[in-house]
């Protein structure tokens, strides 16, 4: 039988609930934000900037694997979002702290390439620029690869400053090419005409 709520307090019966660890902490309220390792910086900081768009690229990733595509596009995909996770933990590690986290390795780079290459041979030769779009996958391939390369941009600017590996830099830059030939893939797998720029 349904329990009346009738003259119930909404607010106190949500209170009375066990709690969770909390979503908010209020500690960014004052603009700040902590690194690994507990050091506080600005939220405009060139680090919080790099790792916020590894961030942003992961979430649009999972927006197109939301989509229909192939068991192998999904299963690359999720070993690039994973990668990212462990990019984004590596951008937001305090590298003057005393924990050290994890880069990329030149296999994970070496994946990057083999897969370009693997998709690169079914498509045929381009002479001209393309536009994005031709249909929903292609272009959610596209948005991916324009975000892959603000994410490029913000992590070269924070290299400016503080070392970053190679290997993040290479992984970074092969990422948006992938997500190149995996729009043109996707529009010949949908029958989809590629949009030449004029």
């Amino acid at each position: 039988m349904k329990k009346s709520t009738e003259g119930v307090n909404v607010g106190e019966c949500r209170d009375s609930l066990v709690k969770k660890s909390g979503i908010y902490t209020k500690t960014g309220d004052a603009g700040k934000t902590a690194l690994v390792g507990g050091r506080r910086v600005s939220k405009c900081d060139v680090r919080v900037e790099a790792y916020g768009a590894t961030d942003e690229l992961n979430a649009f990733i999972g927006l197109l694997l939301a989509e229909g595509l192939t068991e192998d596009e999904r299963a690359f995909l999720l070993f690039v979002q994973n990668r990212l996770f462990s990019l984004g933990a590596y951008l937001a590690t305090d590298p003057d702290g005393t924990y050290r986290s994890p880069g990329l390795t030149q296999e994970d780079v070496r994946r990057i390439e083999g897969e370009i290459d693997y998709v690169d041979h079914v498509l045929p030769p381009i002479r001209c620029f393309l536009l994005p779009g031709g249909c929903r996958t292609a272009a959610l391939a596209q948005v991916c690869r324009t975000v892959c390369r603000r994410a490029e941009r913000e992590i070269y600017r924070l290299h400016e400053e503080a070392e970053v590996e190679g290997n993040v830099l290479a992984f970074v830059n092969r990422l948006s090419d992938y997500f190149f030939v995996l729009s043109r893939k996707e529009c010949q797998r949908n029958g989809a005409e590629e949009i030449k720029w004029e």
